[in-house]
């Protein structure tokens, strides 16, 4: 891949993890966590996409739907790793 290749793929990255914070509503630290959740969803799935050979919807090298699966899907796993809150009873 070259620099314009990685460059789409971090601004489409970017995009889901910006309208997923509006979505869920949070403050800045939740928006850079959502963010880096997205890059790394939407690589990890670009990159599994191409590995299992599925090419739909590419443009040039970048796996567009293998990425936006994978930004999704690190996204709400996210949501969820933030939300989850330590066990009171086990502090007593």
């Amino acid at each position: 891949m070259n620099y314009s290749s990685y460059l789409f793929g971090f601004i489409v990255a970017t995009l889901l993890g910006a309208s997923f914070h509006l979505w869920r509503n949070g403050g800045v630290v939740r928006l850079l966590l959502y963010l880096v959740f997205s890059w790394i969803g939407f690589f990890v799935g670009h990159t599994v996409a191409n590995y299992f050979g599925f090419n739909f919807w590419s443009v040039g090298p970048v796996n567009i739907i293998g990425g936006i699966v994978g930004s999704i899907a690190f996204l709400f796993l996210g949501n969820w790793i933030v939300k989850i809150e330590p066990n009171q009873e086990a502090k007593k």
